[in-house]
C-alpha cells in the first residue's frame, strides 16, 4: 500500500494558498509561540463548515485567528462564530485578523475563560461544528459537551488527535497521550459519533454526531 511522503504532504499543504488575511495572524501566532493549524486543517475546517451549512459554530482555542478566519469562510453568510480562549491577548490579535478579512463584529463572539467554565453556559443542540484546539488534557470534556452543543448531524473536529505520533505507539503511556488514545478509541467505538481520523498535519478527529441519539 503507498504512503504519502513528505512531497505529498507539503503539496496537500500547498494546494490551496494562504492569503495575506491569514498568513498576517499566522506571523502573529509564531512571535507569541503558538502553534495553529497548518493549511491543509484548514481547509478542511473551511470545508466542514460549507457542507454543514453552518450557522452556529464553537471554537476552542482562538489564537490569533488562523482557524478562525478559514472557518468564517466556509459558514454561511448569516452565520456565527463563538471562539474561547483563556487569553485576552490571543483574542485581540484575532480580533485584528477579522478586521483584515473584512468580517462585522456581528459575524464574531468572543469569549475570553476557561472553556470547561465557557462551554456548560451555550445552548443545547444549538450549533452545527464544535472545533477543539485546547488544553489536550480536556478533550473529553471539550467532546462530551460539544455532543450535547452540536444539532444532530452536527460536526467535532479534534485537533492534534495524534498527539505528536505518539498515540499509535503503544509504548507512550504519558498522560496526554493516553488520554487522546482513549478519547479516539471512545469516539470510534460510541454508537452516537460517526468518526473519521483524518491523517492531516498531526490529526484531526472528526466525527458527526448521530441523529438516532439525543444528548
Amino acid at each position: 500500500m503507498a504512503t504519502l511522503g513528505p512531497q505529498s504532504h507539503a503539496f496537500a499543504e500547498s494546494f490551496v494558498a494562504e492569503d495575506h488575511v491569514i498568513a498576517a495572524a499566522r506571523a502573529r501566532a509564531a512571535e507569541i509561540g503558538l502553534h495553529p493549524v497548518g493549511t491543509a486543517a484548514g481547509t478542511m475546517l473551511r470545508l466542514l463548515a460549507a457542507a454543514t451549512g453552518a450557522r452556529a459554530v464553537v471554537e476552542v482555542g482562538t489564537g490569533t485567528g488562523v482557524s478562525s478566519v478559514w472557518m468564517l469562510r466556509g459558514m454561511r453568510p448569516d452565520g456565527v462564530l463563538t471562539t474561547i480562549d483563556l487569553e485576552p491577548e490571543h483574542q485581540r490579535q484575532a480580533r485584528q485578523a477579522f478586521r483584515d478579512g473584512g468580517f462585522p463584529p456581528s459575524k464574531t463572539r468572543l469569549i475570553a475563560g476557561r472553556a470547561l467554565d465557557v462551554l456548560p453556559r451555550l445552548a443545547d443542540r444549538a450549533y452545527d461544528l464544535v472545533f477543539v484546539d485546547g488544553d489536550r488534557s480536556e478533550y473529553p470534556q471539550y467532546v462530551a459537551e460539544a455532543y450535547r452543543l452540536l444539532r444532530p448531524g452536527g460536526v467535532v473536529v479534534a485537533a492534534g488527535a495524534l498527539g505528536n505520533g505518539r498515540v499509535p505507539d503503544p509504548a507512550a503511556r504519558d498522560p496526554e497521550t493516553v488520554t487522546l488514545r482513549e478519547l479516539t478509541k471512545s469516539i470510534r467505538d460510541a454508537d452516537e459519533w460517526l468518526p473519521a481520523l483524518l491523517p492531516i498535519a498531526d490529526g484531526l478527529l472528526t466525527a458527526v454526531k448521530s441523529t438516532d441519539g439525543t444528548p
